[in-house]
């Protein structure tokens, strides 16, 4: 029983030694396991808030990628000198016409020193002054319309499919952003391109749909293109093709 004794005191001195030495380590390992944990989690939390804000990044490219795609018209620069003590000091003027080719366009004015930076500043504000106008089958205007600005005076109208963009200089770029395939323009009075492109917006905004007409009055399309001489049929078939 002796021989048996001795072996269990020792068992049992050097289990508390042996649970003392995992309960050290375990200590140890458990106290720096939630610092560990609380400078990951601190460091994660700084991760994952700046994670956070690369993910906001992406979305924000997504968008702008996803986004409508411009076409965008340089129309005219103008370059003006300031006479200095030092010698000239140059500034440049652009017009920048913005358009989504279906049916909605703006233009914008900027100045700057330098081209690149006047340009990027007629786009941006082009892009804060766009109108929608309504388009007949997606390539025409519905009816004729005449805008004034200033000296300057023009007159759009309507075309059949084929006609193709008969109008030059500013007017030329506005109905290519606006996503026009047919017009027929004038413009009489002055070839200053600022006023040009005004009165041809002012034109614009006159613009109107019989859908819109429709709804204002309280009446159907096809009363409305019936009434301007066409069959029942034919209106109603008309009135179903029109889409704004």
């Amino acid at each position: 029983m002796a021989e048996n004794e001795t072996p269990q005191v020792e068992e049992t001195t050097a289990a508390p030694a042996e649970n003392a030495e995992v309960q050290a380590d375990a200590g140890q390992t458990e106290g720096r396991g939630p610092r560990g944990r609380g400078r990951g989690g601190r460091d994660g939390g700084r991760g994952g808030r700046d994670g956070g804000r690369g993910r906001r990044d992406d979305r924000r490219g997504n968008r702008e990628e996803e986004g409508e795609e411009l076409i965008e018209k340089l129309v005219h620069i103008n370059r003006v000198s300031k006479t200095v003590k030092g010698g000239k000091r140059f500034g440049f003027a652009a017009l920048v016409v913005v358009g989504d080719g279906k049916g909605r366009a703006g233009f914008g004015h900027g100045k700057a020193r330098e081209v690149p930076e006047a340009i990027s500043k007629a786009t941006a504000a082009a892009k804060k002054a766009m109108i929608r106008v309504p388009l007949k089958d997606g390539r025409t205007l519905h009816h004729d319309g005449k805008g004034h600005f200033g000296a300057g005076k023009v007159t759009v109208r309507t075309a059949p499919s084929g006609t193709g963009i008969i109008a030059g200089g500013p007017m030329r770029a506005v109905f290519e952003s606006l996503g026009v395939h047919d017009v027929v323009t004038k413009s009489v009075g002055t070839s200053n391109p600022y006023n040009m492109i005004r009165a041809t917006f002012e034109a614009l905004k006159d613009q109107t749909s019989p859908r819109s007409v429709a709804q204002r009055r309280g009446k159907k399309v096809a009363d409305l293109l019936g009434r301007g001489g066409m069959d029942k049929a034919e209106a109603e078939a008309t009135a179903d093709a029109v889409t704004e």
